[in-house]
């Protein structure tokens, strides 16, 4: 009989043991399903994105002629300026191809090159009025359909009426890679440049200052009403008491609202009534602040409850005050999950997109912000601009700006460690 309980005691621990390994194997295997999907995805995104990084330039051995465009060298600065240089650029494309006759190929030579190669000779001329008269080679931007064609990303095996690129346009391009002058630089005026509705034009500059300028409004708002409610709540708030737990419903309520809808609060509000500038950091900021509220409140008070109750009680039996326990022994305490909570709700903050679109960011804006009340865009609108955008070269841009996106939320759980291991040392 005893042998008959011990076999089944052992076959019961058997059947556990057993249980708990396929418990524990079963969480393994989601773990790397999900590290596999997500390892998917940043490959895909590094793939299409990587390519923006690097822009085709052109070659161009430009004869600044002052009878063609009006002006000498002794010109002032706003004849220089507002000369039309696009006919030096389209001379030499002439010249370069001389057997173009159709007007259709004159319109497509012209598009070998990037729009701002003529913004780009103006401030060459302006910058050194002694170039008028001379022969210079300048490096200038590609069109997008030969960046593209360039990086292998068209094929030029298929049909002619399947591709952007045509015939004629590939031999003018192999004839500038034979002569040397298609040449792949890095990008940088992804990074120093606006937005533009030429692909090869486009920047995230605009877009990136809209977003840290969002950024600091809406971290200027929200953190320090956050953590003063948070610190109200848990530590001078009356207990069972009726408002008090109807703000606390409220706000765990409000952690819940659909973000567009912060944004239909925003437009109503901030725009209509109070007349809050459109399309500008300073109502993004506004708008993301109540959104983010919520959630850096929660974190908040549970940072602050988890702080032992005895460092409390030894403040208060050397003669602290609450408001001098609160200050100087919780809060301090309490600071590394508040910043957990806070950069958990401003990264939320940096990816939104529906609330702005609510209250004018989605506006094209080509101009670099200047200021908190400028018109300006955020970098998840820029995004999602470009991917509704029908050329090619915007899809890898829609890519780089992702990885720059990703960047950006990298650095704040990066610094959020850093704070949180600094104040960990301190306390």
């Amino acid at each position: 009989m005893k042998q008959s309980n011990t076999d089944k005691i052992k076959a019961s621990l058997k059947k556990r043991y057993a249980k708990e390994r396929r418990f524990r194997l079963y969480g393994l295997i989601s773990i790397a399903i999900s590290f596999l999907f997500l390892l998917v995805l940043l490959v895909n995104i590094s793939i299409k994105g990587l390519p923006a990084f690097h822009q085709t330039y052109v070659k161009l051995d430009v004869t600044i002629d002052a009878n063609v465009l009006g002006i000498d060298k002794n010109s002032d600065h706003e004849a220089l300026f507002s000369a039309d240089y696009s006919i030096i650029i389209t001379k030499t494309l002439k010249k370069m191809f001389p057997d173009v006759k159709s007007r259709k190929q004159k319109r497509a030579l012209k598009k070998l090159v990037s729009n701002s190669a003529a913004y780009d000779l103006r401030d060459a001329v302006t910058a050194n009025p002694n170039l008028i008269g001379t022969t210079h080679s300048f490096w200038f931007l590609a069109k997008d359909d030969v960046d593209v064609y360039a990086k292998g990303n068209i094929d030029r095996n298929l049909a002619e009426t399947e591709r952007r690129v045509k015939d004629f346009q590939l031999a003018w391009i192999d004839q500038l890679e034979k002569e040397g002058r298609l040449k792949q630089r890095f990008n940088s005026r992804f990074f120093t440049s606006g937005d533009s509705r030429e692909p090869e034009q486009a920047g995230i500059k605009g877009a990136m200052v809209g977003s840290l300028l969002t950024m600091l409004v809406t971290l200027s708002l929200s953190f320090p009403i956050a953590v003063g409610a948070a610190v109200y709540l848990e530590e001078f708030a009356p207990k069972n008491n009726r408002w008090v737990d109807i703000i606390e419903i409220n706000i765990n309520n409000l952690a819940a609202v659909p973000s567009i809808v912060f944004g239909l609060l925003g437009l109503a509000v901030f725009i209509a009534f109070f007349g809050v500038p459109r399309s500008a950091p300073l109502v993004g900021g506004l708008v993301l602040s109540l959104m983010t509220l919520p959630t850096i409140i929660i974190a908040s008070r549970a940072a602050i409850k988890s702080v032992p109750s005895s460092i409390r009680e030894a403040a208060y039996g050397l003669g602290a005050s609450r408001v001098q326990t609160t200050f100087h022994h919780t809060l301090p305490l309490a600071m590394p999950g508040i910043l957990t909570g806070t950069i958990i709700g401003m990264a939320q903050a940096l990816g939104e997109t529906a609330p702005l679109l609510m209250i004018g960011m989605v506006a094209f804006v080509a101009d670099i912000p200047q200021g908190i009340t400028d018109p300006s865009t955020v970098l998840p609108v820029q995004i999602y601009l470009w991917s509704d955008s029908p050329e090619r070269a915007f899809t890898e841009r829609t890519s780089a700006a992702i990885m720059v996106l990703l960047g950006f939320l990298i650095v704040m759980n990066f610094l959020a460690v850093l704070l949180r291991k600094h104040f960990e040392r301190r306390w």
